[in-house]
């Protein structure tokens, strides 16, 4: 380790340099109100395999600040950057970092042509440019209403930085937040404060940085002004899907002026250098080597799949179970069209394959019962083992039955149960084993159904599986979630999907139990919804981390229901019983 300092101009910066002199060179540069030592845990792993240099940005820790308290344009901090590669003898390009504000300047460096052939590649955490920024905001307000709620939903993550601008005011909230941020980092961020961060010059460099938002936005910065923000340069995103102040939207406003771009997105918060150092520096490292001369991995395909615009699950692998059929099929389908990658399967081979084949190259089938225990632990490895740890896993296949508990047998119950429920305990656990011991977050998505809100005479059975399920989505949630791992439990109303058709009613002879199948699939297909609505809330679930996901306005009814009135929703299977009844008797007199 090394310590040294360099001029740009007036300032002098304090840079810290560790790892061998002839290794490829790392640079990682700090956003607000940080200082060099934000850093410390991803620059310690990376030393061993590069070079890496450190420094105070101009008016924080050791560095010294302008005398003008607004000299921090990103003009000038795009000449400190390039003062510290002359500094510290950087010959050859060298692989930028940037996080919060230090993102803000990498993508200057990056798009100018100051630095132009100095930089080999650059990784973007937390920062969005500023052309991309307006590029974003213009397409979104003119997408309809949902980019109008991507906009408002920034603009109330932003809120503060007006304040920040306002002179004097800005000045006091410089020094509540220095007061407040090491509190903040350890129940916000899940960092312990050590020496070093938060910095003892905190409530001097928060108050220092003002220049940076006073200089930089608003009417007197030139954002968005010049040219569409294109660069060269090969980019890796690391989007923390927790950001307080950047939305994922946002932050994927790279995508589509940036040729070849590399999208991760991290289970963390702002700080995540602090939160998972580990995560940053395998993937800085990984993303580094690649662009060096080394092989293109599995996950970095995966990444620059993910960094094509307009594909809001592009790179991603997903698991449908289920998937030759109803709502997994839509479901399979559905991800795929957004550029996911697509594991389709199913108890039948030829439905899962007749799936896969709709999707295209996207697309792999797989023959396996959800309710064979060594057959889910063998088809999981595979998965693994051939095409990576899933990003989304989609446990569906599911199984009706109705008839009354006491018609319903030890093997009826097993096989209901085994299915229903067993096959989600089983994709949950195999699968979300395996997205803990990466530890890049994930999505688990059960389908349950309106049925798990309240009780039913007619299918106690199906109906028990279900809210079973509903109930172990949000055991498994509170459990999850502090490995970055969304849970989502979706609850279809009235949905044509065939299943009906496959329904065993237990207590009933053979031709009986045809007649009401009949008409119970014709009520279905007059009133139910197409189980492509069940896919795209799915979609929407994964996107919004939502805990619940009622579908339909009669799954909504009951949600609300249950939850309002337990009574009412007795009451109401009581009709539904009596219902059944007239249904049975008319069909099998006794």
């Amino acid at each position: 380790m090394r310590d040294f300092r360099v001029k740009s101009g007036e300032i002098e910066l304090a840079v810290r340099e560790r790892g061998e002199g002839n290794r490829p060179t790392v640079v990682l540069v700090h956003g607000y109100p940080d200082t060099g030592a934000v850093w410390d845990e991803v620059a310690d792993r990376l030393a061993s395999r590069f070079r890496v240099v450190t420094y105070d940005v101009r008016g924080a820790g050791a560095s010294s600040a302008p005398r003008d308290p607004l000299d921090y344009g990103l003009d000038a901090l795009v000449g400190d950057l390039g003062a510290v590669l002359d500094g510290a003898g950087a010959d050859e390009p060298v692989h930028l970092v940037g996080h919060d504000w230090g993102s803000v300047l990498g993508w200057e460096a990056v798009i100018g042509d100051r630095l132009r052939g100095r930089i080999a590649s650059y990784t973007s955490i937390s920062g969005p440019d500023r052309r991309h920024m307006a590029r974003w905001v213009h397409r979104s307000l003119r997408s309809g209403p949902r980019g109008v709620a991507e906009v408002a939903g920034q603009a109330r993550r932003s809120v503060y930085m007006p304040v920040l601008r306002a002179p004097r005011v800005g000045e006091l909230m410089a020094r509540g937040l220095a007061a407040a941020f090491a509190r903040g980092m350890r129940r916000r961020e899940g960092a312990e404060p050590r020496p070093g961060h938060p910095a003892d010059t905190l409530p001097r460099d928060a108050v220092n940085g003002l220049g940076l938002y006073r200089v930089n936005l608003g009417r007197g910065s030139k954002a968005g002004a010049d040219g569409d923000g294109s660069t060269d340069v090969p980019v890796q995103l690391i989007v923390p899907t927790k950001d307080r102040y950047g939305s994922p939207s946002l932050l994927l406003s790279a995508r589509g002026p940036v040729a070849r771009l590399y999208v991760r997105r991290a289970p963390a918060g702002h700080w995540v250098a602090r939160s998972h150092p580990d995560l940053v520096a395998r993937w800085v490292a990984e993303f580094a080597e690649h662009i060096g001369g080394g092989p293109e991995t599995p996950a970095l395909a995966a990444a620059r799949a993910a960094g094509e615009p307009g594909l809001e699950f592009g790179g991603d692998l997903v698991v449908v179970t289920g998937a030759g059929h109803g709502i997994g099929r839509a479901t399979a389908r559905a991800f795929a069209a957004e550029g996911a990658r697509v594991v389709v399967a199913d108890i039948d081979e030829v439905a899962a394959r007749r799936t896969a084949d709709e999707i295209g190259d996207r697309a792999h089938s797989y023959r396996v019962d959800v309710a064979d225990a060594s057959a889910m632990e063998d088809f999981a490895a595979h998965v693994r083992d051939v095409h990576g740890v899933p990003d989304v896993v989609v446990n569906n296949a599911g199984i009706a039955m109705a008839g009354s508990l006491l018609e319903t047998s030890e093997d009826d119950w097993a096989r209901v149960r085994s299915v229903n429920l067993d096959g989600v305990y089983r994709g949950c656990r195999l699968f979300g084993r395996q997205m803990v011991e990466r530890g890049e977050g994930c999505h688990l998505v059960n389908v349950a159904s309106m049925s798990a809100f309240g009780p039913s005479a007619d299918t106690p059975a199906y109906s028990a599986t279900k809210a079973a399920v509903l109930h172990l989505g949000g055991c498994l949630r509170s459990d999850l979630e502090r490995h970055g791992i969304g849970v989502s439990t979706v609850c279809p109303g009235v949905i044509d999907t065939g299943l009906i058709g496959r329904t065993d009613f237990v207590g009933l002879p053979p031709g009986a139990a045809a007649a009401v199948r009949e008409r119970m699939a014709g009520a279905f297909e007059r009133r139910g919804h197409p189980p492509e609505k069940v896919a795209s809330a799915i979609l929407r679930a994964v996107r919004r981390d939502a805990p619940v996901v009622p579908v339909g306005v009669e799954a909504h009814a009951a949600g609300v229901l249950a939850r309002v009135s337990p009574s009412a929703t007795r009451a109401l299977a009581r009709v539904g019983r009596r219902a059944g009844d007239r249904l049975r008797a008319e069909l099998h007199p006794r």
